[in-house]
């Protein structure tokens, strides 16, 4: 058997490699803005994560054979190893694994440049929610909804008017308020019937505006999951929905970040059965004979809220 394409390098044997000036091309593979802040003495920068990641490594090499040491984040990151493999398919056959990463090789007692080398930024695997009061940006967040009949599906959009969410031991509790009354629709757009549909959904048959012209959600509990990671959902959400004067438990996961500047950003999907807060209008639950008046109990909604830390 030959020698692997891809083989792991301690700390401690790419230092002496360093000491001894062994020739070596050290890529980082991360993004440019954390390369900026923290990197290893003499690297390249070539992040795996661009559409152009081979484009990068052609401005630095295009010897298939040249002695390539990547590094990662960390142990527990994939980067420098996804790196490495997408070389391996193109030819290179001389590619090595710092292990550890950066991490490792700083707590190996090595040296590291950048502009934030005492204070590198912290990984963003994890959620962590930093306690305090959010104020919703309503021009930013929305609900979109989407209902069917058999031949036909309608979405459009609800209006978020208002809402706090208070973050407590990372735990987050919350009040919105939903303008009901500005409740549109999108898949009939420059049509005539869009304002019927529209008339419709607000009348009494479904949402009845003109007595209930919002809606209210309370979150009760947001649990964060055991392994909250950023980029999956992160959150069980428990709450209370006020719609058409009826209230009703609502249970549904979250995806939640929250940004160096404090902004908090929260998406959902779910389903939402309306009979629950009696619009019956359709429902073969409650009606027989429906023919072209059938509509389908479910409504899938997704949800978008975005809160500004309060002073």
């Amino acid at each position: 058997m030959g020698t692997p394409a891809i083989e792991k390098i301690s700390p401690q044997a790419f230092n002496q490699w360093v000491v001894a000036q062994k020739p070596f091309i050290l890529i980082d593979t991360l993004t440019s803005d954390h390369f900026k802040a923290i990197h290893l003495p003499g690297a390249s920068h070539a992040c795996v994560f661009e559409v152009n990641y081979l484009d990068q490594i052609a401005a630095l090499t295009t010897d298939k054979h040249a002695r390539l040491v990547l590094y990662g984040a960390s142990e527990k990151s994939m980067d420098a190893a996804v790196a490495a493999e997408k070389l391996e398919r193109e030819g290179f056959d001389n590619l090595f694994i710092l292990d550890g990463g950066i991490d490792g090789w700083r707590t190996a007692g090595y040296p590291a440049e950048g502009e934030s080398v005492d204070t590198p930024p912290l990984p963003e695997r994890l959620l962590a929610l930093r306690d305090g009061t959010y104020r919703v940006d309503a021009d930013q967040s929305v609900l979109e909804w989407a209902g069917h009949n058999p031949n036909t599906k309608h979405d459009g959009t609800v209006r978020i008017k208002k809402g706090e969410l208070r973050v407590k031991n990372g735990k987050p509790v919350g009040t919105f308020e939903i303008d009901m009354d500005a409740i549109d629709n999108q898949s009939l757009a420059g049509d005539e019937s869009q304002p019927v549909l529209i008339s419709h959904l607000k009348s009494d048959d479904f949402f009845f505006i003109r007595v209930f012209p919002t809606a209210t959600f309370t979150i009760q509990s947001g649990t964060p999951r055991n392994e909250p990671y950023v980029s999956a959902p992160n959150v069980d959400v428990q709450g209370e929905l006020a719609l058409r004067g009826i209230k009703a438990g609502l249970y549904f996961p979250a995806t939640v970040y929250q940004a160096l500047d404090g902004t908090i950003t929260a998406k959902a999907r779910f389903d939402l059965d309306r009979t629950r807060w009696n619009i019956i209008y359709g429902s073969t639950r409650f009606f027989e004979h429906l023919g072209m008046h059938l509509v389908f109990d479910i409504i899938h909604i997704e949800v978008k809220i975005v809160a500004q830390r309060k002073a």
